[in-house]
């Protein structure tokens, strides 16, 4: 515990940090007219003779606001200090609102000192609703009400997004009474009760594992006409498969598909997307592995998440096993399933995989991106077949789209380690002639190592042309 000296000593020097700050501040505040004009786009950022603000100044001051907002015991009697009345607008309160997303009482002051110290200020929606999803993500329940009673005095609606929002925070925290009572309640608040709602009311009651009460929900949903999307499958199977009850979940998409409601991508699909999520990868690749034995083939989407959770356990011959069966039996991958399976077989030194694995993606029509082609790279260096190495750049430069500046900088250290100096060295000026700044590292690399291999002449010139890059 402090003791009252050693408080009030604290709340001085954070006065004192602030009031330093207010007038560094106060000369950007000189230049930064009023934002908006009554009527005119709240996120304009024009002034009121339709100028253009300075946006450094602009931001750097609602960065000074959102720290005394969030740090300053005695917020409003700062904010009063600074003389900004001419700058408090719908798109400031906004960015401040946004910035400082993670304090809710503060947010709160903060906007009642800009609705009672400014009259000229009148809230809009959005200011509303963002102090509403920070109240709620907070958990500052009896504030946020306060709030939507202030919305409904002035005849503001609250869009079904904000509900949502606010029904699963609800859910997150366990108040899952709270949730159901507002649901039930949208009808005082012209709110209805939309495909999105239904779906944040389901996660509530999946967060609390009531399933049967989800169950019943998902009944009600469609005797009332409000037809389940893919989130209201996902919602309930990720809940099912979560709680290991995956026989009720296969039980629900049967009968939902005998009762006319298909789910927009395949029952089993969703099957192994929510046995990924609840972290039953076992269970999901067995799931797969059933499905090409029969013939069939998961969503391309579906098996790259499998993919990446596969890989990240360090199964990659399974992996890549796995991708050639579902290709076999039918899958079409896109640009992200290649990116995974070149990067796993590059990993384990199966270069001539990924080599098949790229040129499959180049058939299919794509062209590769630098993500796809560097792991060969790295595989062919961490090797030491650096002539192959640099052929295969060669080709990737015709058939790919062009390297970018990671990429290059991983040439020049693993050409350094390499103790291919000279090497390095072309590639620090290829670099530079596609106006691609080299780090300062890969400079110093390059330099010692032609420097200590007796190249000094090529050192010198590689120095001379980071002086007049950089110009130091």
């Amino acid at each position: 515990m402090l003791s009252m000296f050693a408080r009030i000593f604290l709340q001085r020097t954070l006065f004192s940090s602030t009031f330093t700050n207010n007038t560094s501040i106060f000369r950007c505040l000189k230049t930064v007219a009023p934002s908006i004009d009554q009527g005119s786009n709240p996120f304009s950022n024009k002034g009121s003779c339709g100028r253009s603000l300075p946006n450094d100044d602009y931001f750097a001051t609602i960065h000074h606001i959102s720290n005394i907002v969030r740090r300053d015991i005695y917020l409003e009697r700062t904010l009063n200090k600074m003389h900004i009345s001419s700058i408090v607008n719908s798109e400031l309160v906004y960015r401040v609102l946004r910035s400082c997303c993670q304090h809710g009482i503060e947010s709160f002051r903060f906007f009642n000192w800009a609705r009672t110290q400014h009259p000229q200020y009148d809230p809009t929606t959005v200011e509303f609703e963002e102090l509403l999803k920070t109240l709620a993500r907070t958990a500052h329940w009896e504030t946020m009400w306060k709030v939507v009673q202030q919305m409904k005095a002035q005849n503001i609606p609250i869009s079904p997004s904000i509900v949502s929002f606010i029904i699963e925070h609800y859910g997150k925290r366990g108040l899952i009474d709270q949730a159901v009572e507002l649901f039930n309640r949208l009808k005082n608040f012209d709110c209805p009760q939309t495909t999105q709602v239904y779906n944040a009311m389901l996660y509530a009651l999946c967060e609390v594992k009531n399933f049967q009460g989800a169950y019943a929900l998902i009944r009600r949903m469609i005797r009332k006409g409000t037809v389940p999307d893919k989130q209201t499958y996902s919602i309930l199977v990720n809940g099912w498969c979560s709680a290991g009850k995956m026989r009720e979940a296969q039980e629900f998409l049967e009968e939902m598909s005998q009762k006319g409601f298909n789910p927009p991508v395949r029952g089993r699909d969703l099957l192994i997307d929510g046995l990924l999520n609840a972290g039953y990868l076992e269970s999901a690749k067995g799931l797969v592995r059933k499905m090409t034995k029969e013939g069939f083939v998961p969503d391309v989407g579906t098996f790259n998440s499998l993919a990446e959770a596969i890989c990240k356990t360090g199964e990659i011959d399974f992996c890549i096993d796995l991708f050639n069966d579902v290709c076999r039996s039918g899958l079409c991958p896109d640009i992200e399933t290649y990116k995974i399976v070149i990067t796993a077989a590059s990993k384990v030194g199966r270069i001539d995989e990924a080599f098949h694995t790229l040129h499959r993606s180049i058939e299919d029509g794509h062209r590769p991106f630098p993500s796809l082609y560097a792991p060969i790279l790295k595989a062919f260096f961490r090797r030491g077949q650096f002539d192959d190495a640099f052929s295969f750049f060669s080709d990737m430069k015709l058939k790919g789209h062009p390297p970018n500046r990671p990429l290059y900088t991983m040439l020049i250290k693993m050409c350094v380690h390499g103790g291919r100096f000279v090497e390095a060295a072309n590639y620090l000026v290829e670099m530079t002639e596609l106006n691609l700044l080299p780090m300062s590292r890969s400079f110093d690399m390059v330099t010692d190592g032609l420097k200590n291999s007796g190249k000094h002449d090529l050192a010198k010139r590689i120095e001379q042309l980071e002086i007049s890059i950089k110009g130091i």
